[in-house]
């Protein structure tokens, strides 16, 4: 496999019209990748650290680029990964960036599949992978740090699991954005979109989970498969540790009152999916929540987990969660990513690969999910950079039917 034989690194625009980090890498024999760092708004505090875009620029120049560039073969991930890690010197990435970080990553990534005449999904491992295809999340009422005045909870999403393709379920998620739409609409309900392109109406939670209910329902008939729906709480943004509460818009929760709430959600609503029902070190609570209902929906880690082998590993000795969000940028490197995903796997617990609420139109996590054979993607609603990996899926899909 070729070298390295030079690095790029750029200013571009991410999804909130913030700059974030692009990176280009050619390779010796003319294999070219070039990859987008993403960006969050509602992070966990255990993320890797994300430098202003020019600072991560200048410091992945000096400490990170010389390293790379004509010494290391574009084909060992682990190589490149190891070669950032010991360029950076610290386990979060403050000196060069995660943003640096992930962009060459994920770049190199596709160099090399460029080298090898190869998908990007099979060069990450789908040569492998199984029959089946990740099922798209997709936000359609957001609220919490994506949206002022709307819900306290953060994302109310879409979650087609009946759907026979991945195109099937594309569609469907579209259709069930349009239907809530229509819904506040007849309701009078004016609604602009937060922050991920979802919509952010000025309604409490209880009636979310009714427009929720109900265009779910209507779409699924109109598709004729099963359709349900899921939450990202994002209940660290709530929790007040000092008062022990979570503080919702016109209420506060105990933890317990939290749980039993949850509980009663999943069960009431059929929910397939709940991420960050709990505090992002709560893991005692996590634990008592997946006892209660982990045999009917994932209860997902993202800012409990935040894609760190460490953190899993403490969540699965004490049965938090069953399933664990895995967003490169937040640990920093491809191979950091996969590491979650294969401990998560040996361990029983799902991966769910997913976007950030600051996007490009990068594609890599569609990938990502494909070559992890992960059960479901969250890539938001309909928009630019979020239909980038829709798109980029039912192409994967339809490829590899062909095979």
């Amino acid at each position: 496999m070729t070298r390295i034989e030079s690095v790029r690194l750029r200013q571009i625009l991410d999804s909130r019209g913030n700059t974030t980090v692009e990176a280009d890498i050619l390779t010796e024999s003319g294999g070219f990748g070039r990859a987008a760092a993403p960006s969050g708004a509602s992070t966990g505090e255990y993320e890797a650290i994300e430098l202003d875009t020019s600072e991560a620029i200048a410091s992945a120049r000096e400490h990170a680029v010389p390293r790379l560039e004509g010494a290391v073969y574009v084909g060992d991930q682990r190589d490149v990964d190891r070669t950032l890690r010991a360029a950076d010197g610290t386990d979060n990435f403050s000196e060069i960036g995660a943003n640096s970080a992930v962009a060459i990553s994920m770049a190199a990534a596709k160099a090399a599949a460029d080298v090898l005449g190869a998908p990007l999904y099979q060069h990450l491992g789908g040569a492998f992978r199984g029959d089946n295809y990740p099922i798209p999340l997709g936000n359609v009422i957001g609220g919490g740090e994506h949206a002022a005045d709307a819900t306290a909870i953060q994302e109310f999403l879409s979650a087609p699991v009946g759907a026979p393709s991945v195109q099937d379920a594309v569609f469907a998620n579209a259709a069930v954005h349009s239907e809530v739409a229509d819904i506040l609409a007849e309701r009078g309900v004016p609604s602009a979109k937060g922050d991920e392109g979802a919509w952010a109406p000025s309604i409490d939670d209880d009636d979310a989970f009714e427009v929720m209910d109900e265009a779910v329902s209507t779409v699924s008939d109109e598709f004729g498969f099963e359709i349900r729906f899921g939450l990202d709480v994002a209940a660290a943004e709530m929790y007040d540790a000092d008062a022990d509460e979570y503080q919702y818009r016109d209420r506060t929760r105990s933890t317990d009152e939290q749980i039993e709430y949850i509980a009663d959600l999943v069960d009431e609503y059929d929910l397939a999916y709940v991420e960050d029902p709990l505090d992002e070190n709560d893991y005692e609570g996590f634990a008592k929540l997946t006892d209660k209902v982990g045999e009917k929906t994932l209860v997902c880690g993202d800012d409990l987990f935040v894609t760190n082998v460490e953190r899993l590993s403490e969540g699965i000795e004490k049965g938090a969660g069953n399933s664990i969000l895995i967003k490169p940028n937040q640990i920093g490197t491809l191979s950091d990513a996969f590491d979650a995903v294969e401990l998560a796997v040996e361990n029983g617990y799902d991966p769910v690969i997913s976007h950030r609420s600051g996007e490009t139109e990068d594609t890599t996590i569609a990938h990502l999910a494909v070559a992890t054979d992960a059960p479901f993607i969250k890539t938001g609603t309909v928009g630019g950079e979020r239909t980038a990996k829709l798109n980029e899926l039912i192409r994967i899909e339809q490829n590899v039917s062909r095979l």
